[in-house]
């Protein structure tokens, strides 16, 4: 694989020193083929003399009659217009060249670019249409890039089943979603296979734009059963949601009640819609499950729901929950407390030392407002070595919003921990902290931990950081602090 037009320049040299099209870029791979028209026409103007020498004439010199492949790819990159235009007529009787042939359909000069469109205009068949579809779409981004795309687009309406289906399969994004989109445009897939591609497909746009699809789908079609399981099972918070939206118009409200409790928050919500449009209360149904979390197996997400459609009142149900044995559940009770905004920093502070590490990401979060009321000296303790790296992260966050001179503590502390991310974001937290109001001017420790930490800062940066903070000793003519010291110039 060509990387960019420097990859794209050697290449050039090669093809120009005689090696093959395939032995010098990947030919499937469309951005080798533009990596080697913008590399050579890098070397062209650069490095002209170790590329052929055509000099236009009328009419073109007989070389260009006798060229290969690679000489041929060449002059279809070449810097005269010219030589261009002659090299696509040429082209049109070598079909591993048509990618170029492609490129030159978007070509600046007005007689190459129509050359190219007519060539292409001919010689592209359905196959190798599809086959060129990613680097057609890619030329298509640019200025006088339509042109093959509107091919392309005729070529997909009129596609085969098997060729519909090479596209949806193809590794490109962009080509699925090209493919796709002109399905659902032309009605080229029923209901059912579009949902599977919504459910099955990794890219996010083509999950919206099929699962959409597939419920318009529903109206005329009725395929409940071939839809709305695929949409309901897929891992996609999306696509589920609109799967569960289907639920109302198949008449199956029921089953909504089952993903009240989904992991993810847009899924509760259209489940909620759809109970609420059934005549339920889904408050009450979270209630049930929060009030006997022994009786049942309790989802995180039914603890968290709770919170997203109760109030304040249904705190009393979420702090039990606090000493739940499943960890996930614990995290969504923080997690609600903080969205009902009734966190209390006392009772929430033994779950910094919680053995789950979602958990202590939540407690940090909710306890982010009121980190002025928790033990500077305490949070410090559990940023030691022995304690869990969750433990040490959430510790370090408290800490560092904290501010003042306990920030400055707590990272020159941790920039010898064991771990490489923790010991990066110390540096940072260093790096970017400014004494505070809080700070008291001419505090040696201030002084003794900037000194710690000189090998993070220039020596002017250091400097003017001791400055502000008041520290060293300023007032020796000696001093290498003195403010003095000349700045350098900007």
């Amino acid at each position: 694989m060509l990387e960019g037009s420097e990859d794209g320049a050697a290449a050039a040299l090669r093809l120009a020193n005689g090696a093959s099209l395939e032995s010098t870029l990947d030919v499937a791979d469309p951005g080798d083929w533009l990596a080697l028209d913008a590399g050579a026409r890098q070397v062209a103007w650069y490095r002209p003399r170790f590329l052929p020498e055509w000099e236009y004439a009328a009419p073109l010199p007989a070389e260009l009659s006798g060229l290969g492949e690679s000489g041929l790819a060449l002059a279809l990159c070449h810097r005269d217009g010219r030589i261009r235009q002659e090299a696509v007529r040429r082209a049109a009787d070598h079909p591993g060249l048509m990618p170029l042939v492609v490129i030159r359909c978007a070509d600046w000069a007005g007689p190459v670019r129509e050359c190219a469109r007519q060539v292409l205009r001919e010689a592209l068949d359905a196959e190798s249409a599809l086959d060129a579809a990613s680097l057609i779409l890619r030329v298509g981004r640019r200025d006088r890039g339509a042109f093959g795309v509107d091919v392309l687009g005729q070529v997909v309406r009129r596609a085969s089943s098997g060729q519909l289906g090479a596209l949806f399969a193809d590794r490109d994004r962009m080509v699925r979603r090209f493919a796709y989109r002109h399905a659902v445009e032309g009605r080229l897939l029923p209901a059912g296979e579009l949902a599977r591609a919504a459910a099955q497909d990794e890219d996010t746009v083509v999950q919206d734009l099929c699962a959409t699809a597939a419920l318009e789908a529903l109206g005329s079609a009725g395929a409940y059963t071939d839809v709305l399981p695929p949409l309901l099972s897929s891992r996609n918070p999306r696509v589920r949601s609109a799967g569960v939206t289907g639920l109302r118009r198949a008449g199956w409200s029921q089953r909504a009640e089952s993903f009240l409790s989904d992991r993810s928050a847009l899924v509760r919500a259209c489940a909620r819609y759809v109970v609420r449009q059934q005549g339920g209360d889904p408050a009450a149904w979270y209630r049930q499950r929060c009030r006997e979390p022994d009786d049942l197996e309790l989802p995180p997400g039914a603890v968290i729901g709770l919170a997203e459609c109760g109030n304040r009142a249904d705190a009393a149900l979420l702090w039990p929950l606090l000493a739940h044995p499943a960890g996930g559940v614990r995290a969504r009770a923080v997690a609600g407390l903080r969205t009902l905004d009734c966190v209390d920093a006392k009772r929430l502070r033994p779950l910094l030392d919680d053995p789950g590490a979602g958990v202590v990401r939540e407690t940090v979060v909710a306890l982010l407002p009121s980190v002025k009321e928790l033990s500077a000296d305490w949070l410090l303790e559990r940023t030691g070595f022995e304690r869990p790296r969750h433990v040490r992260v959430g510790a370090f966050r408290l800490l560092d919003a904290r501010g003042d001179i306990v920030a400055l503590r707590a990272a020159v502390g941790l920039l010898q921990d064991p771990d490489v991310k923790l010991r990066t974001w110390a540096q940072q937290s260093v790096q970017r902290w400014h004494p505070s109001a809080d700070v008291r001017r001419g505090d040696p420790e201030v002084e003794e931990l900037l000194d710690r930490s000189r090998h993070l800062f220039s020596d002017y940066v250091l400097r003017r950081r001791k400055r502000e903070a008041g520290v060293g000793c300023c007032s020796s003519r000696t001093c290498r602090c003195t403010a003095s010291t000349p700045r350098p110039a900007p």
